[in-house]
């Protein structure tokens, strides 16, 4: 198995796998099963479905393309990065979870606007306006920082920065139009993903 050959130790193999299943149960978890199970979730306007599709593809082509770099030592980082890699994807997992669990029953994975639905500007949403995607984001880069290849990080960079660029301006687009002056506001005070810098 290719993830047994990317890792100095078996413990650290190990290490890796269990911190991937976890992120993938809380993604199908907290950011699938239980939103949708929340009293009073109904869409009301669903804008462009393929920003979906375009945001999977992207995230499954960068993940094979970073195992892949990995796997044949392209361009590789020193192995003691592992660890910091590994708290950077449990950091990002908490960061997104905390998002979707804040912005409760007005979360999606669709981008949509639900009936009454008001601009939420606390918890991790008063730093930046897109949380649950700079968890992602740390999430993935964590990954590769703990594949110790750099030209993986640079495949993220490069592909599903673009994937979760497009999808925030068709998202904050809708978001003006449905929720108005008060996200405009929202906006200027706040930045998209990294706090006080992006």
């Amino acid at each position: 198995m290719l993830i047994m050959l990317l890792f100095a130790s078996s413990v650290e193999t190990i290490v890796f796998a269990w911190v991937c299943v976890l992120w993938f149960l809380s993604e199908i978890i907290g950011g699938g099963i239980i939103p949708r199970l929340r009293r009073g979730y109904r869409a009301i306007k669903i804008k462009d479905i393929r920003t979906n599709l375009f945001m999977a593809a992207s995230l499954y082509a960068t993940i094979i393309i970073a195992v892949l770099l990995a796997g044949n030592n392209f361009v590789m980082l020193p192995g003691w990065l592992f660890y910091p890699g590994i708290i950077i994807m449990i950091i990002g997992i908490f960061v997104r979870q905390w998002s979707i669990l804040t912005l409760g029953r007005y979360f999606n994975t669709i981008i949509n606007v639900q009936k009454d639905q008001k601009v939420v500007d606390y918890g991790p949403y008063l730093l930046v306006r897109h949380p649950a995607y700079t968890g992602l984001l740390m999430s993935m880069i964590g990954m590769f920082v703990a594949l110790q290849s750099l030209a993986s990080i640079l495949a993220i960079l490069v592909l599903f920065s673009l994937a979760i660029g497009y999808r925030i301006h068709v998202e904050e687009k809708l978001l003006v139009s449905e929720l108005g002056d008060d996200y405009i506001r929202y906006m200027k005070k706040t930045k998209r993903l990294i706090p006080f810098v992006f």
